[in-house]
């Protein structure tokens, strides 16, 4: 069954973080953990992503999405979201 994972992105975003933002998903796709993100308004700051993944993927996906986070420095720019 696949599990659903959403991240929380902040909608004004300089060029560097559009970029990391943009890479982020694209390597989610690329590394096969999903095929479509949806992105949808959550209010004036915040898009809510989502996307399914293969369950036996989730913990990959998260530990993944975490460390890219802290790696690129987007702490205030991007979350996972519950």
């Amino acid at each position: 069954m696949d599990k659903a994972i959403k991240l929380k992105v902040r909608k004004e975003l300089n060029g560097q973080q559009q970029l990391n933002i943009i890479r982020l998903k694209g390597t989610l796709i690329s590394k096969g953990y999903t095929e479509i993100i949806h992105i949808l308004d959550q209010d004036d700051e915040f898009h809510i992503n989502s996307f399914e993944t293969p369950s036996e993927t989730t913990n990959e996906v998260q530990e993944y999405i975490t460390a890219f986070i802290s790696k690129e420095n987007l702490t205030d720019t991007i979350t996972l979201y519950k």
